[in-house]
């Protein structure tokens, strides 16, 4: 269950059609998202992954942003899921495609559980209370 009622339908976001959108990325695409996000004397001349500095700092920020809700442990390299998500922004502008990151996050975190094992569940007992409460509050 989720908070709030978004006011224009949202995109579903999995990294499958990350990776889909990725493969599709064209070379004049990747050329657009260097120009924006990438330092003029590091623009790409081989194929991704790209190295996180050859990214101006906005760049990064977004690089970072992207990396922490796909649940990456690193941002070090970019590959083509996080250059499918960069290419729906352009600096100053809202994002072309807006996806569904909160069902993504709940999707996501779900996962998490459900590979936990039995001693696992209840280490984490403080935290799965505070899951329950926050999305179920209607039945509390």
């Amino acid at each position: 269950m989720l908070h709030f009622k978004p006011n224009q339908p949202l995109a579903p976001l999995s990294m499958k059609h990350l990776l889909d959108q990725g493969s599709k990325l064209s070379s004049a695409e990747i050329g657009r998202i260097a120009n924006l996000f990438m330092r003029p004397d590091s623009q790409p001349r081989d194929s991704h992954p790209f190295h996180q500095v050859y990214f101006n700092e906005v760049g990064r920020t977004v690089i970072d942003m992207i990396s922490y809700v796909l649940g990456f442990r690193t941002s070090e390299y970019v590959d083509e899921t996080i250059l499918a998500v960069m290419s729906i922004f352009i600096p100053g502008h809202l994002p072309a495609i807006k996806f569904d990151f909160a069902t993504f996050i709940r999707n996501k975190i779900h996962e998490k559980f459900m590979s936990l094992n039995r001693e696992g569940v209840f280490k984490y007992t403080a935290y799965i209370y505070h899951l329950f409460l926050y999305y179920q509050t209607d039945s509390f």
